[in-house]
């Protein structure tokens, strides 16, 4: 049974290690996640853990609860329109604009299993055959161990790639293995997966042409998020671009970010921008 105390330990601990917001209420999600990892490491029951926890913690156990705790929801295209965005008018705009450098970089963050950065990179082969030659690297990252191995792995069983992937992309860029799908050596060249913490700098990842920080921020409180925003602008180039969540917005939390005009979705530039608008 999960006492208020212990309740009150793990909300710390996740909100300090990886700015998960506990809300009240979740007694039966710390149930579900953490009765495996109190497992695994030989205790026997959860509020045993969290008494060691509370009285000598260790990276080890902290790290796999906060990566038990960490939503890992993804899937390929999710939300659509970023995407119809990135190929209609954004890759085309930096294409023009970076004609002389013939570099982009690319940013995944929260990147979960792959999806999202492999979903980028399918828009890019599919409908950019001119960024062969180019310089283009897409960079995933996310917290948890586990599902940047995945990532790299390029590996997703049948339910997967029935979410949201479209049957010809599949054919494309995917093989057939005894159980599931692998993604093309050609499609991952140029994609890297990291472990990232998003309260942690990220200065040295950057600068960005282009980020994707989707549907991470709502699991943060305010303060978390006004942190993670200023800096993930201080990592975007001048002319680049910030995609959000549908459900996520700079607006009260970060002044260094602006809304982009006559754009159907959540997309953000810096505030010094010279350009507010998509280019017509």
């Amino acid at each position: 049974m999960i006492t208020p105390q212990d309740y009150e330990t793990l909300r710390k601990i996740l909100q300090e290690n990886s700015g998960h917001a506990l809300s009240p209420g979740k007694e039966y999600l710390i149930e579900r996640r953490l009765g495996p990892v109190a497992q695994s490491l030989s205790f026997p029951d959860i509020p045993s853990m969290v008494r060691h926890l509370r009285t000598s913690p260790d990276r080890r156990t902290v790290t796999l609860v906060c990566e038990a705790m960490t939503t890992n929801e993804s899937l390929f295209f999710r939300d659509q329109k970023p995407f119809d965005l990135l190929r209609e008018r954004i890759i085309p705009e930096l294409i023009e604009r970076r004609r002389n450098q013939r570099r982009l970089r690319i940013w995944s963050a929260a990147s979960s299993t792959g999806q999202e950065a492999y979903s980028i990179a399918m828009v890019l082969a599919d409908h950019f055959p001119q960024l062969e030659s180019w310089d283009v690297k897409i960079l995933g990252t996310d917290y948890s161990r586990s599902v940047v191995e995945r990532a790299r792995s390029g590996a997703f069983n049948h339910f997967e790639v029935q979410r949201g992937l479209p049957v010809m992309m599949l054919m494309k860029y995917f093989t057939q293995v005894e159980d599931g799908w692998q993604v093309n050596d050609r499609l991952k060249r140029g994609i890297e997966f990291r472990e990232g913490n998003l309260l942690e700098s990220f200065r040295h990842l950057g600068p960005f042409d282009l980020v994707f920080c989707r549907n991470v921020l709502i699991y943060f409180d305010a303060e978390t998020k006004a942190d993670v925003l200023r800096r993930t602008a201080e990592v975007l180039q001048p002319d680049g671009y910030l995609f959000l969540g549908s459900s996520e917005t700079v607006f009260g939390l970060c002044d260094g970010l602006r809304a982009v005009e006559g754009a159907a979705t959540t997309l953000y530039r810096r505030a010094d921008s010279e350009a507010a608008a998509l280019s017509a």
